[in-house]
């Protein structure tokens, strides 16, 4: 992926000697890659680090855990109907 991107940053440099507006693209594309492209890839890395790295993710995912209760319990406790009959389909 990031070969495409570098070669399409390229592309576009090469262009932009024509018109600056390309420049303007390359520099956007570049962006977008640093932004959303690389930073989906490098987000498992930090687990593969050690002990420091599993201790963050699992603090991570006892927080998403408990913020998931508590908006269930929110749920069942503002729409007591909905709550009883998902329960009753669930059986």
């Amino acid at each position: 992926m990031g070969t495409i991107v570098i070669a399409g940053t390229v592309v576009l440099v090469i262009l932009g000697f024509g018109n600056h507006a390309w420049w303007i693209a390359a520099v956007a594309l570049l962006f977008l890659y640093v932004q959303y492209g690389r930073g989906s890839s490098s987000a498992s890395s930090p687990g593969a680090g050690g002990a420091p790295g599993a201790a963050a993710t699992y603090q991570q995912y006892r927080e998403r855990r408990d913020q998931q209760a508590k908006w269930e319990r929110r749920y069942r406790r503002e729409r007591p109907l909905e709550s009883r009959r998902q329960e009753r389909e669930k059986k």
